[in-house]
């Protein structure tokens, strides 16, 4: 499925000379257009380009659309009762397809331009807000799990808040000054065992605390070190806003239950789009759709 897009080059005859005249590349960038009740715009990143449109169509209930690199992502979120319909198909063929490397890029820079843009939480419109966190969770979509999918979210049912966890020294940020707040126990199950195993487990600070470039800290030793431990014997780990849903530090602050989990897998020696996590990213789906924000 996957396209490379690049620039196109339109031909046109211009007089008897027949001379031509190529067709201005899109420039990098986010454009983006919000209206009581709708957000539009397309975003475009090293010749690859994406259009987008959120929209209310009735009370509570908003039409999303992403179309980029030969592929239309659709969603019908309903906050009302915390259902969402999502699906993606080829635009070329209108059958199933599937999310790959080159997608996940293009939509991780359009979720980056969009937390750029749009209020953090939930000063931002319920239309931006839920077009956020649907590029988000299109952005970490694995290869393997199906594009097209009913997602509901019921809090103490489909996720559970751990916005305390997410807190430490007495703050949402910030430094922990030593005083951390650990959560027990960041977990998964893969090639190497369940999740009752002690190397899939973290033991997590949760929150927007500390990262050391673009990666977290452990604890090796008595000494922090910057990287990832690979499935060791339940070390602690902090940084890069861990448990949040959401890739990175994004424009939610919503910390789950499942989100950690996720966070423990693809940060524990597997890659965003390891297929031995795709059972943490299901779960934590209707988190990052319906999850309140913690602050």
């Amino acid at each position: 499925m996957r396209k490379v897009l690049g620039a196109v080059a339109a031909v046109m005859l211009l007089g008897c000379g027949g001379s031509t005249r190529p067709e201005a590349q899109a420039v990098d960038g986010l454009e983006l257009k919000q209206e009581s009740g709708a957000v539009t715009g397309r975003f475009a990143q090293a010749g690859a380009e994406a259009s987008f449109s959120s929209k209310q169509v009735e009370e509570g209930v908003y039409r999303i659309e992403v179309r980029q690199n030969g592929m239309s992502l659709t969603g019908l979120v309903d906050t009302v009762n915390g259902v969402s319909d999502l699906d993606g198909f080829g635009e070329a063929t209108g059958q199933d397809t599937q999310m790959l490397d080159g997608d996940r890029e293009v939509l991780t820079g359009l979720y980056a331009a969009l937390n750029a843009q749009i209020p953090a939480g939930d000063a931002a419109a319920p239309e931006a807000k839920y077009l956020r966190r649907a590029v988000s969770l299109w952005s970490q979509h694995p290869t393997s799990v199906e594009l097209q999918r009913t997602v509901m979210g019921e809090q103490g049912r489909g996720y559970t808040m751990l916005c305390s966890y997410a807190k430490c020294n007495g703050a949402w940020t910030g430094s922990c000054g030593g005083s951390y707040n650990w959560y027990s126990y960041a977990k998964h199950d893969c090639q190497h065992g369940g999740f009752d195993l002690a190397k899939n487990q973290q033991i997590a600070q949760l929150g927007d605390h500390t990262s050391c470039s673009g990666d977290e800290f452990y604890m090796s030793g008595t000494t922090w070190v910057c990287g990832e431990p690979d499935h060791w014997s339940r070390p602690k780990v902090m940084g890069i806003c861990f448990g949040r849903c959401g890739g990175g530090c994004g424009g939610d602050t919503q910390y789950t239950l499942d989100a950690t989990n996720h966070d423990g897998c693809v940060r524990n020696g597997h890659a965003l789009a390891s297929a031995y996590c795709d059972d943490q990213f299901v779960s934590a789906s209707d988190d990052e759709m319906f999850a309140g924000n913690c602050y």
